[in-house]
């Protein structure tokens, strides 16, 4: 079947067919069709969740159950005739990435005491210092050249609300923001 496109496409339809015609007679209240769909989908999801789950393979199972009941919870959103498989991924899908920022989270929460010692090692503080000094460069500046681009560059207000914030037309706005830019160009190649 890997080796021949058209059959691999063939039963891959065969198989959507038979997933989506025991689902639909489960919607309609056939409970043999239903456990049917379960039984058969579970199967198909847990080749999925295998593959994906390579390195937690214990959290294959209970990754399955999830999604087996985020399907029955949200089977009132599946709309007949609509491919089964694409709303079925979405869904596990959904799950997959749940189980990998819950893990993230668990695993963060989880880091062995020594690397607690890796806090204090080295510290980031560039941001916090740029902030500071393009604020300090900021205020040197004439009100005419620094609100728009504080307003404009640093909140990310449109040139129009800039304009309407502070009483200044909106090609004074721009004008402002060009050439405060360019004054704070020539400042920081002067300090360098």
């Amino acid at each position: 079947m890997k080796d021949d496109p058209a059959a691999r496409t063939a039963t891959l339809r065969d198989i959507e067919a038979r997933l989506r015609a025991s689902f639909e007679a489960g919607l309609l209240g056939d409970a043999a069709a239903y456990r049917r769909f379960l039984d058969d989908l579970s199967g198909h999801l847990r080749g999925f969740l295998r593959w994906r789950l390579a390195q937690a393979p214990d959290d294959v199972e209970d990754i399955l159950q999830e999604t087996l009941l985020g399907i029955h919870n949200s089977r009132h959103t599946y709309r007949p005739g609509e491919p089964l498989t694409a709303w079925v991924y979405a869904i596990a899908r959904y799950k997959l990435m749940d189980f990998y920022r819950h893990r993230a989270r668990r695993d963060a929460l989880n880091l062995p005491l020594a690397a607690a010692e890796d806090l204090f090692v080295r510290a980031d503080n560039e941001p916090a210092q740029a902030r500071h000094d393009i604020g300090l460069l900021l205020e040197q500046l004439p009100e005419r050249h620094r609100l728009p681009i504080v307003h404009v560059k640093l909140r990310g207000l449109s040139v129009r609300e800039t304009a309407r914030l502070t009483g200044m037309s909106e090609s004074a706005v721009k004008v402002g923001v060009h050439r405060g830019l360019k004054a704070l160009a020539l400042k920081i190649r002067s300090a360098t």
